[in-house]
C-alpha cells in the first residue's frame, strides 16, 4: 500500500518532491478512491497547511511529482509552470527505433471526438504541441530508451506524439494498440517515468 512517507524524495520548508508510483492517480475523480492528493495530509508535519498539488502525472506514469508546501509556494510553483520556465524531463522505452537519435516533434494536438474527453489524437486545428525527444540507447530494433522534453504541456502530448512518429511508448495500448506491448517477460505497464523536473525556488 502506498504512504506518502514512502515516496518522498526531497523536502524543505517550500516544497516536497515524490517519487509517484506506477498506477497511483494523482487527483480523485470517478471510481478513484486512493490518488496522491488524498495522502498528502501526511505530510502535513506540525504546520497548520496541508500541502498542495501544483502539477499532475497521468495515473500511469512514475516519478517526480513537485508538492508545495504553502500557498505562497504552490502560486509560485504554478507560474513557473503555467509559463513553462519549469522544465520536465521524463524517461521512456518506445517501440523500435527513432531513425532520427533526437529532434523535436511539432504536432498539434485536440481532444478526440465521441471519446468523452479521454483521449487526444493529432489534430492541425488543435492546441499548439511540441516535445523534443533524444534516444539515449537501443536494444537492437525492438526498442529505445529516450528522453523526452514536453516544451508545452497538452493531455498526453508525449504518449500521443511518440505514438505519431510510429514509436509508442511501451505497455501503452490507448495509443500504440496491441503493438506497444513487446513479448517475453517485459511488463505491461506504461513504460513512462517523470525523471527530472527544474524549477525555481520560492
Amino acid at each position: 500500500i502506498a504512504t506518502a512517507e514512502s515516496m518522498v524524495i526531497h523536502s524543505d520548508s517550500c516544497a516536497i518532491v515524490l517519487n509517484k508510483l506506477p498506477g497511483l492517480a494523482t487527483q480523485g475523480g470517478t471510481r478513484t478512491e486512493s490518488h496522491v492528493d488524498g495522502l498528502l495530509g501526511a505530510l502535513q508535519g506540525h504546520t497548520s497547511v496541508r500541502p498542495k498539488l501544483v502539477h499532475r502525472l497521468d495515473k500511469d506514469t512514475s516519478g517526480a511529482l513537485l508538492i508545495a508546501r504553502s500557498s505562497r509556494a504552490a502560486a509560485h510553483f504554478a507560474k513557473s509552470f503555467a509559463n513553462r520556465t519549469a522544465r520536465k524531463t521524463y524517461w521512456a522505452l518506445v517501440v523500435g527505433v527513432p531513425e532520427i537519435q533526437q529532434g523535436e516533434i511539432n504536432l498539434s494536438l485536440a481532444k478526440q471526438p465521441g471519446s468523452g474527453g479521454e483521449k487526444m489524437h493529432v489534430d492541425e486545428n488543435g492546441q499548439v504541441a511540441r516535445t523534443r525527444y533524444r534516444v539515449i540507447e537501443r536494444a537492437g530494433n525492438s526498442c529505445a530508451w529516450v528522453e523526452l522534453q514536453p516544451l508545452t504541456g497538452r493531455t498526453h502530448q508525449l504518449r500521443v506524439h511518440m505514438a505519431a512518429i510510429g514509436h509508442p511508448i511501451v505497455g501503452d495500448g490507448k495509443y500504440g494498440g496491441k503493438g506497444s506491448f513487446l513479448t517475453g517477460s517485459i511488463s505491461r505497464k506504461l513504460h513512462l517515468h517523470s525523471r527530472r523536473i527544474r524549477v525555481d525556488h520560492p
